[in-house]
């Protein structure tokens, strides 16, 4: 299914979309390292701005590779985006784990919403949001930064008996969820409004828990740009976790 034409969803996916061909196509003939890294951002925030700027040019937008615009605070409608999230794993060969984030914020809370997966030729949505497959066998797993890891998973993992999963981008680990391939994920010590803003309504849209490792509510289009912590789960690890994550705070 795809979203219906002409829908914020819909033109959260075409920009999601567009930055994920226009990533794939730098990484094809750029130079790795850092020039690949700032040519995919630039790429992936053209080929966003362009789609919103067509579609929805009276909206605002808020993006990691744009100056903020303070005039967002009063707008009704608010775009957050990321053109490329995990650009460390974008620049290193043949790693699929990094995404692209697309999300709508109106009148105080988040609406629509795309995650671009484009290694993998797939981009996740809210409307019609994913079914998250039943955990199979096995233990649990939770994922975690590659680079990292916080003591709260460590925490998380010893309550529920799991294995923590080093993964690329915040998008591509709360897609990981979604997809079944793990069944929460803790992050702490650092985050912006736009590398969670895409993935959390994807998550909210599909029956997970997405808040604060405090377990309060994810408030987006803030003056402070920050929100350092985030947990994404299935709903009955919810309460665990957060009791696990509040003892080693």
């Amino acid at each position: 299914m795809t979203p219906t034409p002409g829908s914020d969803v819909a033109v959260a996916a075409e920009a999601a979309e567009a930055a994920g061909r226009a990533l794939l196509a730098v990484r094809r003939v750029a130079a790795g390292g850092r020039a690949l890294g700032e040519a995919g951002d630039a790429a992936g925030q053209r080929a966003v701005a362009d789609v919103l700027a067509r579609r929805r040019p009276d909206d605002a937008v808020l993006s990691e590779e744009a100056a903020d615009d303070a005039a967002r605070l009063s707008a009704r409608r608010v775009w957050i985006v990321d053109p490329l999230d995990g650009t460390r794993e974008y620049r290193e060969p043949g790693r699929d784990d990094w995404a692209v984030h697309v999300a709508l914020w109106e009148d105080g809370g988040l609406t629509a919403a795309a995650v671009a997966l484009p290694a993998l030729d797939r981009v996740l949505v809210t409307d019609p949001a994913p079914v998250v497959p039943p955990h199979g066998d096995g233990p649990l797993r939770i994922a975690v930064s590659r680079t990292r890891p916080p003591a709260q998973a460590d925490a998380a993992a010893a309550a529920l008996g799991a294995e923590l999963v080093p993964l690329g981008s915040a998008g591509w680990k709360v897609a990981a969820v979604l997809r079944g391939e793990v069944d929460a994920y803790v992050h702490a010590g650092g985050m912006y409004q736009w590398d969670s803003a895409a993935p959390v309504a994807v998550a909210l849209a599909a029956g997970l828990t997405a808040c604060r490792l405090d377990g309060s509510p994810l408030r987006y289009n803030g003056p402070d740009l920050a929100l350092p912590d985030l947990l994404v789960c299935r709903p009955q690890l919810t309460e665990t976790i957060l009791t696990a994550v509040s003892r080693a705070r």
